[in-house]
């Protein structure tokens, strides 16, 4: 009886099938359920070119590092779309009548992001301390940062000329001071630049030298990976501090995942696919495949993203090295310069290798975008004159003269081919060599090419950032002098402009010290770049800017 009423429970539990499909679907309902009230990340994805080479800040001397940097680290301040200078860590800050002394006070309750650095790995408040050594460190020469020139000729001297140890210093927890040497009008846009990010000691001592694979900062993103020459993903910092004016906290997405696809036309074509959120830079080597010749957007793109063009602080040039070991003779010929900056169709060089896109570069380094008083006179198109300052320069039709190289990168090749056409027709030969961009800049940098392809993207929107080029104290690796071009008269107006508090005073001064590196060509300008942004139309928030810096910190994927 007993064996029987076993058997017929045992057969009541093994064989009705609709007992385990009632559990399966049930099982499946409930996963669904948390599936649908788990959304999928919201990744913004785009492409870099130009070769990362670092995620300190104290290295943020290229684009691709500036973009990067830019999401992992605040400073005090930040440039705003219209280029205006706008509070980012500092709460309030006072200047004193001369100039020299500046107070900051700085938000309460920022943390770094949790890192291993930190007791427990979690992140510590930010202090006032944090800006004297992240500022300190900049100048620091075992740093060796491209970045010192920002602050070395600036800050407060002792009486034998050496910066003094108390220009930067903490006044209590949240309040720290800047002395300088003399008045410097533009300081508070030196301190919005890559360069014046914050930092924490603790991840210098950690890391040292590879602090630069270890980023630490307060920013919107966080340091997930980086495979380098392949990938950066970076992921939402849960801590930041920051709200967008609806109230919704930063950022809106949850992770950005940047590629290195040198290629730019087959950046494009992955950017068409789906495949990125955001790309620019298109315009070097792929202007035919997004415009027509008249600069307008081809018919089949109409609509499917976002095309946005707006003029850039961006001088695209030919520099010379004038200290160069072997070739500084040859060089030091101003007539064989200007020869070879008349010898350039600029508009011709925008219209056919850019589809109209830039500014042909007739006038000085410093870039129409940055509207200052009258802009120093450069040069047009003007073959006879020329032929003939190349043969007053010597060299008649080129005879004589040994054939030049002309250092560029290998994203460029057009362009160096197009130049390498123009001095051909007058007589020159000249040779091309091509390198990854980063071994270019290397090459620049150290003084080891002749003559060089080069830009400068400006750090701040004043005149004197693209003037501190030829500055004689700023000779390159450790300033932007790549020329080590020396005027005394330059460097007397120089020094005169950046300490006067008379605006009308400072442009004059400005416009007469381009107009300096013009007469004496000391660089070729090429044109004045205009950053063609594409946008899938998915994309919410990204906005462009002449500075063509990245923030994402805003931006929604719809």
């Amino acid at each position: 009886m007993n064996h029987r009423y076993e058997r017929k429970n045992l057969s009541c539990l093994v064989y009705p099938p609709f007992l385990f499909t009632f559990i399966f679907l049930g099982h499946l309902f409930f996963t669904q359920t948390l599936l649908a009230q788990s959304p999928p990340k919201k990744v913004f994805r785009y492409n870099q070119t130009g070769g990362l080479t670092s995620l300190d800040p104290a290295f943020a001397n290229k684009r691709a590092n500036i973009w990067a940097v830019t999401q992992l680290y605040n400073g005090l301040f930040r440039f705003g779309r219209s280029n205006r200078v706008k509070p980012a860590l500092v709460h309030k800050w006072e200047v004193t009548e001369d100039g020299k002394t500046y107070t900051f006070r700085i938000k309460k309750g920022i943390k770094f992001h949790d890192s291993e650095v930190f007791p427990n790995g979690k992140g510590r408040e930010l202090t006032a301390t944090d800006f004297v050594y992240s500022y300190r460190r900049i100048l620091d020469k075992n740093t060796q940062s491209p970045g010192a020139w920002i602050f070395k000729d600036k800050v407060l001297r002792n009486p034998d000329k050496s910066i003094s140890d108390t220009c930067f210093q903490a006044q209590d927890r949240y309040t720290f001071k800047i002395y300088l040497n003399q008045r410097f009008q533009p300081l508070t846009q030196i301190l919005a630049m890559p360069y014046a990010l914050v930092i924490p000691q603790e991840a210098i001592k950690k890391y040292g030298k590879d602090f630069g694979k270890h980023p630490v900062g307060t920013g919107a993103f966080m340091f997930d990976s980086w495979k380098p020459q392949k990938s950066l993903v970076l992921t939402k910092n849960p801590q930041y501090w920051k709200f967008n004016y609806e109230g919704k906290k930063l950022p809106l997405i949850d992770e950005v995942r940047i590629s290195f696809v040198e290629d730019r036309r087959k950046a494009f074509k992955m950017f068409t696919k789906g495949k990125l959120d955001f790309i620019t830079g298109i315009v070097e080597n792929g202007a035919d495949l997004l415009l027509n010749e008249d600069g307008t957007v081809r018919n089949k793109w109409l609509g499917k993203f976002t095309v946005e063009k707006v003029p850039y602080m961006n001088t695209e040039y030919i520099g010379f090295t004038f200290d160069h070991p072997t070739e500084k003779k040859i060089w030091a010929n101003k007539k064989l310069r200007l020869a070879m900056s008349y010898a350039i169709d600029r508009q011709g060089l925008v219209k056919s290798l850019r589809h109209q896109v830039g500014i042909p570069g007739h006038f000085g380094v410093v870039p129409q975008v940055i509207s200052y008083s009258t802009h120093a006179s450069g040069y047009a198109y003007n073959i006879i004159k020329a032929r003939k300052l190349l043969k007053e320069a010597g060299y008649p039709s080129g005879k004589g003269l040994p054939p030049l190289t002309l250092h560029t990168y290998l994203a460029d090749k057009k362009l160096a081919e197009y130049l390498q056409s123009q001095w051909n027709y007058i007589g020159l030969k000249v040779k091309i060599a091509s390198e990854k961009f980063a071994q270019h800049q290397q090459k620049v940098d150290n003084s080891k090419a002749g003559m060089f392809r080069a830009s400068w993207l400006g750090d701040y929107p004043d005149p004197e950032n693209y003037l501190a080029l030829f500055y004689s104290k700023n000779f390159s690796p450790i300033g932007p002098n790549k020329t080590h071009y020396r005027n005394p008269k330059f460097d007397r107006l120089f020094e005169e402009a950046r300490t006067s508090k008379n605006l009308f005073t400072r442009y004059t001064d400005y416009r007469k010290m381009d107009q300096i590196i013009m007469d004496e060509a000391v660089v070729i300008v090429l044109y004045y770049d205009e950053n063609v942004w594409l946008k899938q139309n998915s994309v919410q928030g990204l906005e462009t800017n002449p500075m063509n810096n990245l923030h994402l910190e805003n931006v929604s994927i719809k």
